[in-house]
């Protein structure tokens, strides 16, 4: 028997939490391991159980968003979900740049939310598509020029793959439409990150945005 994703639902609201995990529970490849409902409860959860994926919400005794680095500290690869109705793009910011690994709003439905623990416990990065557009069009993501800059040194498919993801694309649709292995496309995602030095893909997306702002169209091409 394999183990399904084993996940910590971390919110102080009682109805809410019971329900995100009997939905998920009801779900073939999940284990509730844990809930909570302040921020110590979500650091203990990480160091003792190191869940997965941990769902966590901003608003509760503590603060989520204070809890990342703390969770962090004692589980250096703890996969972090903020789910929330936080909109605010300070909050998406702040999330993102301490670690976390995907934000969503508490108006998912149940398989949405279960496809982003998926994409999030594979190793990849979710940011809900409304609040992404809200990141690039905000220019919280500052990466410079110097940043911009890089995205010419990218390989032709690299920087293919990039436009793709800036267009809004998950790896497998991606690989769809290049017709290449996901493991291909996760990988040039890897590299990208890597030569543009940034921590997730909405980064990369907004160097990619400023890059195309700051240069003539053929110098991103060839």
């Amino acid at each position: 028997m394999t183990t399904g994703i084993r996940v910590a639902v971390i919110d102080d609201h009682p109805l809410f939490r019971e329900g995100v995990t009997r939905s998920l529970s009801e779900i073939d490849g999940f284990e509730i391991v844990a809930e909570g409902s302040s921020r110590d409860d979500a650091i203990r959860i990480a160091e003792e159980l190191r869940p997965d994926v941990m769902l966590l919400d901003i608003s509760m005794p503590g603060g989520g968003l204070n809890a990342i680095p703390l969770i962090l500290q004692v589980a250096a690869s703890q996969k972090i979900v903020i789910l929330t109705v936080s909109e605010a793009n300070e909050d998406v910011a702040a999330a993102l740049r301490d670690g976390a690994k995907g934000y969503i709003l508490k108006g998912i439905g149940a398989r949405a939310l279960a496809e982003v623990i998926r994409t999030v416990a594979s190793g990849e990065s979710y940011v809900a598509p409304t609040l992404s557009a809200k990141l690039l069009t905000g220019r919280l993501f500052d990466p410079g020029p110097a940043k911009s800059d890089l995205v010419s040194a990218l390989t032709p498919r690299e920087q293919e793959v990039l436009h793709l993801v800036a267009a809004g694309m998950s790896n497998k649709q991606i690989a769809r439409k290049l017709d290449l292995h996901e493991k291909t496309v996760k990988h040039h995602m890897t590299q990208i990150m890597a030569k543009l030095n940034v921590a997730n893909r909405t980064e990369a997306a907004m160097v990619l945005r400023d890059a195309l702002e700051l240069a003539p169209p053929q110098s991103m091409k060839d």
